[in-house]
Parts: structure tokens; C-alpha cells; sequence
């Protein structure tokens, strides 16, 4: 029955203008993701999947972009081979550019400083591929949430200083033949803040964190600052971008710093 149904999408379009990303979003997908030192997690994923369209045709066909995902589920490869997922997209589509992002949850076990109680702690996450003809780039991003606290106001304060929770968000581009993993990306940036977030603090670790952020106060641009010379330590990173949000404790706005360079 299906040949004799009208293909619309195939029509040819006659405005004259080619569209950049076409496709689909939000797809829910369990992606599978490899730990450091640890078997794979599987996480709950939202996929954005799209290709460049040609001025001269009306549509795309956006239920191949969900057999494709559902291909690399069945082969339990989804979050493995993005690369290999952007080809099959790339050749369903006849398309001479591929996109596809990911954004999941991801757990991590944290202990706690002092009485070293355990749990686990997640950070928004992200993989995106992008393949033009045979050029293929890969952008790993990951938002971290750590303690700041504001020099000035340890500065002119008799008493204490304020702090509040930062976000940084860091993506980074990279060797495809290298790997970077995602804890060590995660540390670098927890590294950078006045202090580090915990899942479960005791008393002995609510004052080891208090008097740590004390000790070491920093504005958003220090954050950034220590965070940008942590990356360019890394040989194989070949981009990135930066950015720390302090959500201010005493103003109703927000601190921000943002940078982005190619090593």
C-alpha cells in the first residue's frame, strides 16, 4: 500500500532557501555511559537529532531519525559511538550534515569530608556530535554546582562574608581518537570553586566546608580564571567554553564570567 502514498516530503520547494538544522527534539532514550574505574550507567536522555535541508526540497523524514536511535538502542550502543550514529543519520537522510546532543543526568558517589558519609551526586550532562561530510566533532559539556564565597565581602565584613551556590559550565572539544571522562572534568571544576558540594554533610562536614569556603573566597572571575588554566593543562583539549553563574546570596541577580577560545 505504501507506493501509492504521496511522499510531500520529497516535493521540491521552490522559496529558495536552504535550512541549517531540521529535526527532532526532546526524544526521551535511555543512553548508555562509560565510567571510570566502574561498570556503565544507563541514564535517562533527551536527544536533539538534526540535518542540513537543501533549498530545494519541501521536507525531511523525521521518523528515520528515530529508527536510527532505536537501531543503536537495540545494539545497547547509544552514548558509545556518536560518530557511528551520525553516519547512519547522515546516509537515512542523504544529508551532507548530521547533529545530534544528548543531555542526561549523571550520578557520581560522593563522600563527605569529614565523617565520609556516602551518596550519590548528579550533574546535568551533555555529548554532542557534528558531522559535516566527513569532518566529525565532538563536544563534551558538563554544569557543576559549587560553594563561592565573596572576597569583598570577607574584606570590609567584621563578621563572616556571604556566599552562595556557582554554577560552571564547562564543553570542551577534543581529540576524537583521546578520551576525556567525565569525573575528571567534573573535579576540575569542583576544584575551582571556594568549596565543593556534598550530597549528605554532618555537622563536622558543614564546618570543614563553611571554614574551607572562608579560607579560599573567589569571585566569578577568579573561578573562571583557575578553571581556563586547568583546561589549557590538558594537551588534547583543542577548545573550549567557560562559564560561571554565582547566584548572589545578598543581590537579586546573578554574578556571570564567560570565555571561549581554541587552544
Amino acid at each position: 500500500m505504501t507506493k501509492f502514498l504521496k511522499d510531500i516530503q520529497n516535493l521540491k520547494d521552490t522559496r529558495g532557501i536552504a535550512i541549517q538544522k531540521v529535526g527532532v527534539k526532546d526524544v526521551e532514550i535511555p543512553l548508555i555511559i562509560q565510567r571510570k574505574n566502574d561498570s556503565d550507567q544507563i541514564v535517562s536522555a533527551k536527544a536533539r537529532m538534526s540535518v542540513s535541508l537543501p533549498q530545494n526540497y519541501k521536507g525531511t523524514h523525521m521518523s528515520r531519525f528515530m529508527e536510527v536511535l532505536d537501531e543503536w538502542r537495540a545494539k545497547n550502543l547509544l552514548g558509545v559511538d556518536i560518530k557511528g550514529i551520525l553516519k547512519d543519520v547522515q546516509q537515512k537522510l542523504n544529508a551532507q550534515s548530521a547533529h545530534v546532543r544528548f543531555n542526561f543526568k549523571y550520578f557520581v558517589k560522593k563522600e563527605a569530608p569529614i565523617s565520609k558519609a556516602q551518596s550519590v551526586m548528579g550533574y546535568d550532562c551533555s555529548f554532542e556530535g557534528n558531522l559535516q561530510k566527513d569532518e566529525y566533532n565532538f563536544l563534551l559539556g558538563v554544569k557543576v554546582p559549587v560553594t563561592t564565597l565573596c572576597p569583598c565581602s570577607k574584606e570590609i565584613s567584621n563578621y563572616s562574608a556571604h556566599n552562595q551556590r556557582a554554577l560552571i559550565k564547562i564543553i570542551i572539544n577534543y581529540d576524537e581518537n583521546q578520551h576525556i571522562w567525565l569525573e575528571d572534568l567534573i573535579k576540575l571544576a569542583e576544584s575551582c570553586g571556594s568549596c565543593e558540594l556534598y550530597p549528605i554533610l554532618k555537622r563536622e562536614d558543614e564546618k570543614y566546608v563553611t571554614e574551607k569556603a572562608y579560607d579560599n573566597p573567589k569571585f566569578v572571575e577568579d573561578v573562571i580564571r583557575d578553571v581556563i588554566l586547568k583546561l589549557k593543562e590538558n594537551k588534547i583539549i583543542k577548545s573550549f567554553e567557560v562559564e560561571c553563574e554565582a547566584f548572589e546570596s545578598i543581590h537579586n541577580h546573578s554574578a556571570w564570567a564567560y570565555q571561549k577560545e581554541t587552544i
